[in-house]
């Protein structure tokens, strides 16, 4: 075999099989080898999805908030599937005996003695349940299902959150970048009104806009979409700001004048080829926002201003516990919505922690 390599000089890939099978032993030096380098060549999403999901905290983020989704928005329905009917304001009528009493002293013989005098009522309401394969969390104190309201408060936060950060974001890259671009008497203007938000503090303005909606008679129902207006109004200075800072830097960029001496139109340029460039910055503003709407809903629910009963919300089922004696005896009213509350603002704190990194040009992994 060696032989016919010296006389008839081949590569590895024109040795066929039955030359290898004939011979033992076939020695091949490197310039015999024909060596092929294969590369793929990708693109800058691919790069940026590959980056995130090198994160492991991304992905748990990631897989915490489609958890959330599914079991806000989906699971009313794969739950009903089993037999598990109770919706968000249905109430147990289920006639339950629930023993009651209290302290009374006595004195025997000349001395005191407590006692603890019980009795038995019967009610027509099954408030107060303890969790069971009937309730899997329980009841509150008007009888309705704490797990099936679990399901149906997330939809209203989550909705909330998502619906108020696009909103945001909306209003803030358009006078964000018209402020940028024109700047003078303009940029002057916006930049006023954006100071004045942000001396303004935000979470006892929003207390007072919830006492005037109240006073307006405004149906539970609809209490949520006067809360998206409210937090979109006074959050979108951030955006607007950065968005400003971005396209002062941008719009003295070579392509910018090239677009100007084109004839482009003002709006094309502003919204075609500035805005695009700032995306990776708005996405992960987006992502970071999302956890601080949903914390003022909860908070706003909370102190009673917020999604009012009987509809459920997170914040509204962590209210049940203002009262001590309900915060000791029945952790399953409130300790649920909590948990969910954290997990819902970790999970996307980690994916805007993750896309920061992915969309950093100075990343090299």
């Amino acid at each position: 075999m060696d032989e016919k390599l010296q006389n008839n000089p081949e590569t590895l890939s024109d040795v066929n099989e039955e030359q290898l099978s004939n011979d033992k032993l076939v020695q091949l030096n490197d310039e015999d080898v024909e060596q092929k380098v294969y590369y793929k060549e990708l693109t800058p999403t691919r790069m940026v999805l590959r980056r995130f999901f090198r994160s492991r905290l991304s992905v748990v983020g990631l897989i915490m908030i489609i958890a959330l989704f599914a079991f806000s928005f989906l699971g009313p329905f794969v739950f009903r599937i089993f037999g598990y009917n109770w919706g968000e304001t249905d109430v147990d009528r289920k006639t339950t005996i629930k023993r009651s009493g209290n302290t009374i002293t006595q004195e025997v013989n000349g001395v005191e003695v407590e006692a603890y005098e019980y009795f038995y009522l019967e009610s027509e309401l099954n408030s107060n349940a303890p969790p069971s394969a009937e309730h899997l969390l329980g009841t509150d104190e008007r009888g309705m299902d704490v797990f099936a309201r679990l399901m149906y408060g997330g939809r209203v936060s989550l909705t909330l959150g998502f619906v108020v950060v696009i909103l945001e974001t909306l209003l803030g890259v358009l006078l964000g970048g018209i402020s940028g671009y024109f700047g003078g008497w303009v940029d002057q203007v916006i930049m006023r009104i954006v100071d004045i938000l942000n001396c303004i503090p935000t979470l006892p303005l929003l207390l007072i806009a919830s006492v005037v909606i109240d006073s307006w008679g405004v149906p539970g129902d609809m209490r949520i979409y006067y809360l998206m207006v409210i937090l979109t109004i006074f959050g979108w200075s951030g955006t607007a700001r950065m968005v400003r800072g971005q396209i002062l830097y941008l719009r003295e960029q070579e392509y910018i004048v090239a677009c100007e001496v084109m004839g482009i139109p003002t709006w094309r340029r502003i919204f075609m080829h500035l805005i695009p460039n700032i995306m990776p910055q708005l996405i992960v503003s987006m992502t970071l926002g999302l956890g601080g709407i949903i914390l003022y809903e909860a908070t706003l629910s909370y102190l009673g201003l917020g999604i009012p009963i009987p509809y459920a919300a997170w914040g509204t089922m962590i209210s049940s516990a203002t009262n001590p004696t309900a915060m000791l005896n029945y952790p399953n009213w409130w300790i649920p919505a909590g948990l969910l509350i954290v997990i819902a603002v970790l999970g996307f704190n980690f994916v805007g922690d993750g896309l920061r990194d992915a969309m950093d040009p100075k990343a090299r992994k």
